[in-house]
Parts: structure tokens; sequence; C-alpha cells
């Protein structure tokens, strides 16, 4: 039987079966953070497996989610740019690495 890691709704990418977004644990796989590390301290929700399996469909489809990653990066940006209080900006900046880590 197949596993499948991650799933797309609501405009995203998740680890199946979670709240955690495909994004939170690339950009903490990117960032050189191991496997191991990204389930026991970024996300003790996921087991280990379910961190191999999300980088796995990362580096599978490496050019669509790249892309993807680039487009929310892009909207976030001129999301933040059309806002012209900077200290909201820096709140919501926060709340994203948040939701990020969650």
């Amino acid at each position: 039987m197949i596993e499948q890691y991650v799933e797309q709704h609501d405009q995203g990418y998740w680890v199946s079966g979670s709240r955690v977004s495909l994004e939170s644990v690339i950009f903490a796989f990117l960032d050189g953070l191991s496997p191991e590390t990204i389930a026991a301290e970024c996300f003790p929700v996921l087991k280990l497996e379910q961190v191999y399996g999300v980088i796995t469909y990362y580096l599978g489809h490496r050019q669509k989610i790249d892309a993807y990653l680039a487009q929310a990066e892009a909207e976030f940006d001129a999301f933040q740019r059309a806002t012209s209080d900077p200290t909201f900006s820096r709140k919501l900046a926060k709340v994203r690495r948040e939701i990020q880590m969650a």
C-alpha cells in the first residue's frame, strides 16, 4: 500500500492528516534542519516518516513546488508592500512565521 504524505486543498499543500503546511516543513529543510530535528523540535505532531515523505514529495516535484513557494512569497510581499502601517507589517510577518512553525 502506498502512503500519501502530501495533500492539496484550500489553495495550498499540507502534510496529509495534519494542519502542518508543506512549506513549513520545506522551509525548515531548506534552512538546513535534518528530518529528525524537524519532526522532534519543529513539528512534534508529525511522525518522522511523514517528514521524510514530505521532503521526498518536494524533491520529486521540485519545479512545481518551488513555483508554488515563489508565488506564495510574491503574494505575501505584494500584500506587505500594500500595507502602509509598518507596525502591522511586522505583526503580520510574525504571525506568518508562527503559522509556518505550527
